[in-house]
């Protein structure tokens, strides 16, 4: 079975169609996060430790890719403000935005469904494209490096096992992305403790 899946892995990877998929997969990834394009560059950079993809050219797609997917995500927040203001992401988005501002955005590109909620939420309120745009390269780039070497060094230490290469790198990415989690929740129990709690309202006649 694990051979019928390499094989199908590999003839993917052979495609001349591959790298049209990454960057499509992550371009979708910008306004509808259920698509695996994380999954995709790592799988696509674990075979470049073998020579069969172009490890620069993974990483140079899925960051295009990613660039106009934010963009489009953006876009669509501005024309949409008025259905995502009550929505949980949505409010602690702009939060996030008010206390760190276009930084957020880097930051949220490893969070998922963070990004998107981000990228809407910054087209929303009307944050400047230019300002947005210089982020947004920022966070499109860092990702698809960032996604690129975790597959390519996962592939280099398991150069004749692809599969064990793949599972070592979705392993890295899951447990980064668990500790960015992990430490966002930390810190926003530590701010809801740190407040003030609120007096009951004075019921007396």
């Amino acid at each position: 079975m694990s051979h019928a899946i390499l094989d199908l892995v590999q003839q993917v990877m052979s495609s001349p169609w591959l790298y049209a998929a990454l960057f499509a997969l992550a371009l979708l990834d910008g306004f509808f996060p259920v698509v695996p394009a994380e999954t995709s560059v790592i799988t696509a950079a674990v075979f470049a430790a073998s020579g069969e993809t172009n490890l620069a050219l993974v990483i140079l797609v899925a960051a295009l890719g990613a660039f106009a997917g934010d963009h489009v995500s953006y876009l669509i927040g501005r024309t949409s403000a008025g259905r995502l203001r009550e929505k949980k992401a949505f409010i602690w988005a702009r939060g996030a935005l008010a206390e760190r501002g276009g930084l957020v955005l880097v930051v949220a590109r490893y969070i998922p469904g963070g990004r998107t909620a981000t990228t809407l939420t910054m087209g929303a309120v009307r944050f400047p494209l230019r300002s947005f745009t210089f982020f947004d390269a920022i966070a499109a780039c860092s990702w698809a490096l960032y996604s690129g070497l975790i597959g390519f060094f996962g592939g280099m230490a398991f150069e004749n096992d692809p599969i064990k290469g793949l599972l070592l790198g979705l392993g890295i990415a899951v447990s980064i992305t668990g500790a960015v989690e992990l430490v966002r929740w930390l810190r926003k129990r530590r701010a809801t403790e740190a407040s003030p709690e609120r007096l009951p309202a004075d019921t007396s006649v």
